[in-house]
């Protein structure tokens, strides 16, 4: 997290520019502005809080919506006098209902790479309680095993053309799938590189 003593509050009057990202998405959410206070209150409360420049007072995004923003990551410009803040949304960032006060889209590609890490890191640590865990010490021939059940599930879904089990199973094979990848040192992305390779 961020060192408060390290930044330029002095070149706006002890405000200093606030960007907020999408932690999962990298989409722009919001610019507020902080004091040197709000800024604290952020850190020690792990959600957003601005300092109002029309009511001169602290406010924390999503005190009255219930639409907070909880802080994930704080990191600097090279100047020390503005920053940019990663946070999951809980819910519509902007008044207006819209997920970012830009008019951007959400977009969760970008948590394939969250969890394809998120796998790669299980694999290492093997943690307790994880069926990622159980995977991957039951070995190669299981987890191949359960890539076949679902895509199987898979076909089955889209021959009863329902939605909702289309989503369901579809989630399921993409989650082994991505297993499978890991146990072959197989990274997501070069999946990905693949398929631009192919891109003309």
């Amino acid at each position: 997290m961020i060192d408060i003593s390290t930044l330029n509050f002095s070149k706006l009057n002890g405000l200093i520019p606030a960007i907020i990202v999408d932690s999962e998405t990298d989409k722009i959410l919001m610019l507020g502005f902080m004091n040197e206070q709000a800024l604290k209150k952020t850190i020690e409360t792990n959600k957003v809080t601005f300092f109002s420049r029309t009511k001169s007072a602290l406010w924390t995004k999503g005190e009255t919506s219930g639409n907070f923003l909880f802080v994930k990551d704080i990191i600097t410009d090279c100047d020390n006098d503005s920053i940019i803040v990663y946070a999951t949304p809980q819910g519509p960032t902007c008044h207006t209902g819209n997920y970012s006060c830009f008019g951007l889209e959400k977009n969760n590609l970008r948590f394939l790479g969250y969890l394809n890490d998120l796998i790669y890191q299980r694999k290492k640590a093997l943690p307790e309680g994880s069926y990622t865990t159980e995977l991957f010490k039951s070995g190669s021939d299981r987890i191949i095993q359960k890539v076949g059940e679902e895509a199987t599930e898979v076909i089955i879904a889209a021959k009863n053309k329902s939605r909702r089990e289309i989503i369901y199973e579809s989630a399921d094979l993409l989650f082994h799938l991505i297993v499978m990848l890991a146990d072959n040192e197989i990274n997501l992305t070069d999946i990905v590189d693949e398929l631009k390779s192919r891109h003309k």
